[in-house]
């Protein structure tokens, strides 16, 4: 949030209240009360208007939806025409040793941490319809990837 441009609105949804408290807290430390609008919320089945928002932002988010071309569809639905919707994630690596010993890995990893570590967000983006704009790789043996994409 800090690295957001003064004067604007933000919408935050999280599943669970005590990540949301921790927001809470980072709101209060860095003086965005009252710019900053958060409530419980699943990106599955988002409680906004078609067109609401003029952008999304999705941390490390569609590593554990359980439906994420479902969760993307619904970015698409409340992000208006020629907005933007920017995804950080880490995906399945594209190497061929890596990502099947990603795939070995993932249920073991789902059932400790949660998340899953070999999702192909990037082919996801695609379909769910989106309009792929661009694709960062930011490190890990591109496993780490910046995704932005219009509705």
């Amino acid at each position: 949030m800090p690295c957001y441009p003064p004067g604007i609105e933000v919408t935050g949804i999280d599943l669970t209240p005590g990540m949301l408290d921790q927001v809470r807290k980072k709101v209060v430390n860095l003086n965005l009360d009252p710019g900053v609008d958060l409530s419980l919320g699943d990106v599955q089945s988002l409680e906004f208007d078609d067109d609401a928002f003029d952008a999304a932002v999705a941390t490390f988010v569609f590593c554990s939806v359980p439906d994420p071309i479902l969760g993307l569809k619904e970015l698409q639905r409340v992000v208006k025409p020629g907005g933007q919707i920017i995804l950080l994630d880490h995906v399945r690596s594209e190497n061929a040793i890596v990502g099947p010993i990603m795939d070995f890995l993932n249920p073991l990893i789902v059932c400790m941490m949660g998340a899953n570590i070999n999702r192909r967000t990037v082919e996801n983006v695609r379909m769910a319809g989106l309009n792929l704009e661009n694709v960062e790789d930011l490190g890990m043996g591109n496993i780490v990837k910046l995704t932005l994409a219009k509705p």
